[in-house]
C-alpha cells in the first residue's frame, strides 16, 4: 500500500508545483514585454517630437537668417526682408485668396508667423506647454492649409492646381502630429514635461501643460 500510495502524492506534488509557477512565470514575462513596450513607445513619441521642433525651427532660422535654402541671405528677416510676402502674394486659390494678398509683407504678419514657428519649435524641443502649442501649432496649419486650398482643382487663373490630397496634406498631419503629440505627454520623456507639469501654476491651470 505505501509503494502504491507513494508515487502518487509524489506525482500531486509536482504537479501542483508546475501549475502554480506557470501563471507566476507568465504574469512576470508580461509586465517585462510590457514594460519594454511602453518603454519603446515613450521613447519613439519623444523622437517624433524632437523632429518635429526641427521641422519648426529650421523654417524660422531659414526665414530668419537666410540660410540660402529656401531663403537667399539677402532675403532674410534679419536683411530686412519679408518671410509672408512671398508666399501670400502667390496664393491662387480659395475664399482667402484676396486676403491673404492684402495680408501679405505687412509687418504685424511677419512678427505672428516668425514667433509662431520660434514658438512651437522651442515648446517641441523642450517638450513644455504642449496643448498651448499644439494650438498654436494647428492653427498656423490651418491657415497656410487654406492659403493653398488643396480642395482646388484650378487655380484663379484656370490653370490646373496639381494638389495631390484635396483634404489631407502635410499640413493636415502636421497638426494631427501636434495633437497626439499634447495628449500623450510627449515632453516626460527626453524633455521637460515632467518638471514642468509639477509647476504650481501649470498644476493650478491643466490648459497650460
Amino acid at each position: 500500500m505505501a509503494l502504491h500510495e507513494h508515487p502518487h502524492r509524489h506525482a500531486g506534488i509536482r504537479f501542483g508545483s508546475r501549475s502554480g509557477s506557470a501563471p507566476a512565470k507568465h504574469a512576470v514575462q508580461a509586465d517585462a514585454d510590457a514594460s519594454v513596450l511602453s518603454t519603446g513607445l515613450a521613447r519613439s513619441v519623444a523622437l517624433l517630437r524632437l523632429l518635429t521642433a526641427g521641422v519648426f525651427l529650421w523654417a524660422f532660422f531659414d526665414k530668419a537668417f537666410g540660410w540660402n535654402y529656401a531663403t537667399p541671405s539677402e532675403k532674410g528677416w534679419v536683411e530686412g526682408g519679408s518671410p509672408t510676402k512671398g508666399f501670400l502674394s502667390g496664393v491662387s486659390a480659395g475664399p482667402m485668396e484676396s486676403t491673404f494678398h492684402g495680408w501679405a509683407g505687412d509687418a504685424w504678419v511677419d512678427w505672428a508667423f516668425m514667433l509662431g514657428l520660434l514658438g512651437v519649435g522651442l515648446g517641441l524641443a523642450a517638450g513644455v506647454a504642449l496643448r498651448l502649442t499644439a494650438v498654436a501649432g494647428t492653427a498656423m496649419m490651418a491657415l497656410m492649409w487654406v492659403a493653398e486650398w488643396p480642395p482646388a482643382k484650378h487655380l484663379s487663373d484656370g490653370s490646373m492646381s496639381g494638389s495631390t490630397n484635396p483634404l489631407i496634406d502635410y499640413h493636415v498631419l502636421y497638426a494631427g502630429i501636434l495633437v497626439a503629440l499634447a495628449a500623450a505627454h510627449a515632453g516626460r520623456t527626453w524633455g521637460l514635461g515632467g518638471t514642468w507639469e509639477r509647476l504650481p501654476l501649470v498644476r493650478d491651470n491643466r490648459w497650460l501643460s
